[in-house]
Order: C-alpha cells, then structure tokens, then sequence
C-alpha cells in the first residue's frame, strides 16, 4: 500500500489487521504518533487525513492507501499553533502534545476565530495526564489571534 505522510510517499506490507497507528509508527518511523489508550478515547494517536481528525489506533491502515496524513512532524515549527504551544507553556510531558496540536490546527481551519467554549469542546476528546489544559486552550486562542486579519 501506499501511505503520504508529511508530503512523503511510502510504499509499505501491511496485513489486513494492521492498525494505521502501527504501520506510521513501524513502517514509516513517525514518533509523534503515539498509543496512549488503545480505544480512542485520549487522542494521543490523532492524524489529519485531508484535514479532518482521525484516531489511528481505531483505523485500519489498508483503508487510508493512497491518503494523504499529516502528523505533528508535518508542521513547520513556525505554525502558529506549534510556536503558540511552545510560547504558552502547553506541555509538561508532552506525549498528548502532538495529538492536541493537530486538533487544534484542525480546529483553527474549521473555525478561525473560535469562542473559548469552541476550544474546549473541540479538545474534548483529547487527554492530558499533566492537566496543562489552562495553557493548551490558550495556546489554541494565542494561535487564532495571530491568524485573525489585523
């Protein structure tokens, strides 16, 4: 099958049952990428596949041949939503951080001047361990500032 990730193209064996999280972690070396629960519930395993959300520990990879996946590895560390993470102080640990960060870019492209409670519902899915989610929604709300004409 044939996985573009980050604008790379990868043509990887994979079995009927592989999990997409597995073959971008083992066949394509993404470490962004990460298992935190198994069933979908932390978001720690969020891809963008043509912008919308996906939890990879749920998706068979054979269904995305030919897709197009973006991970935190695909975002220049000059996106605003990335430098605005990194100038809140939106991580501790920073194993959740890849899968709020894309949530959030998929929020900010859905929705570019969103209300607090938009930031809040839309990261719902997303677990942090560390409860940096002061910080997190802020860095989401720092990130529509800066995209907002001026």
């Amino acid at each position: 099958m044939t996985l573009t990730v980050n604008g790379v193209t990868h043509h990887v064996d994979v079995a009927d049952d592989t999990l997409l999280l597995d073959a971008l972690r083992e066949a394509v070396g993404v470490t962004s990428v990460r298992e935190g629960c198994g069933v979908g519930a932390c978001g720690a395993c969020t891809v963008l596949t043509g912008g919308t959300s996906v939890s990879s520990c749920l998706a068979l990879a054979l269904r995305y041949d030919g897709a197009e996946i973006t991970t935190a590895e695909g975002l220049d560390e000059n996106d605003d939503v990335v430098s605005s993470f990194v100038e809140c102080g939106a991580a501790q640990c920073g194993y959740c951080i890849p899968g709020f960060v894309l949530m959030s870019a998929e929020l900010l492209a859905e929705n570019p001047r969103p209300s607090e409670q938009d930031i809040t519902d839309h990261l719902e899915g997303n677990i942090c361990r560390c409860g940096t989610y002061p910080e997190i929604r802020r860095a989401v709300a720092v990130a529509a500032e800066r995209r907002s004409p001026k």
